[in-house]
């Protein structure tokens, strides 16, 4: 008979297995998917982390997300196409999935990484989530990985109430269906030290100041400022894109 441990690991994996609606064939590459970097066992050099895995599922989720757009919006260009796939390939959406499916419980991490809230971060659910993809990838092949995307990511996909773009050409559009010309950007002022500075940047419209934004780089600045405007005109809602 298994032991106690073995059991209560299949429990473990069983209840996982729920959360991601797939069942493996092969539990051990699920497992390998979940040991960090941190864990005992790879410090000691007896298993590999999960950062191999990693890397294949991230390629996996470009290329489901990428199909799952491109059917979901059979209108869009391909810079629309290019810009929701972007924002959908992200860590922090991938974090994000792997908080709604709790894999930070799942996740085997060295004890100071566990003590210091590791199950909780951001980067390592990122990881994480995309290490899972891959091993359905490779436990039942590409069509249940894209299923299992499409199932954690079809919500995310439609949340945006706007074609998610760039700020600045997302204003630049709305300033020529308004007949005005291109919005001109002048910095305001550059504060902080020299190591993270703070630009505050203006836009102008239509011969008029319409807003200023902030951010630790022009370019940052620049996109603040036109949000702004597209929200202060109601072509955003606000929060719903950047």
């Amino acid at each position: 008979m298994p032991d106690t441990d073995t059991r209560e690991e299949a429990r473990h994996l069983s209840d996982l297995e729920a959360q991601l609606g797939y069942r493996f064939k092969n539990r051990a590459v699920l497992e390998k998917a979940l040991v960090h970097s941190s864990a005992p066992e790879v410090v000691g050099g007896t298993v590999e982390s999960y950062q191999r895995l990693e890397f294949l599922g991230d390629r996996v989720l470009g290329l489901a997300v990428a199909e799952m757009v491109y059917c979901a919006f059979p209108d869009a260009d391909e810079g629309e196409l290019s810009r929701r796939l972007t924002q959908l390939v992200r860590k922090e959406t991938c974090a994000a999935v792997a908080e709604s499916l709790e894999l930070g419980r799942f996740v085997r991490l060295g004890h100071g990484e566990a003590q210091s809230g590791g199950r909780r971060k951001k980067a390592i659910l990122g990881d994480v989530c995309e290490s899972v993809i891959a091993a359905i990838y490779l436990d039942g092949g590409y069509e249940e990985a894209a299923q299992f995307v499409g199932r954690s990511w079809e919500r995310l996909m439609h949340d945006s109430a706007t074609p998610l773009r760039d700020a600045k050409t997302a204003l630049q559009e709305w300033a020529h269906r308004q007949g005005f010309d291109v919005p001109v950007y002048r910095e305001i002022s550059r504060t902080g030290p020299d190591h993270k500075p703070v630009f505050t940047i203006s836009v102008t419209v239509g011969d008029e100041e319409r807003a200023h934004g902030r951010g630790h780089s022009k370019r940052l600045a620049e996109q603040d400022a036109a949000r702004a405007v597209l929200e202060a005109e109601g072509v955003w809602a606000k929060g719903k894109n950047g």
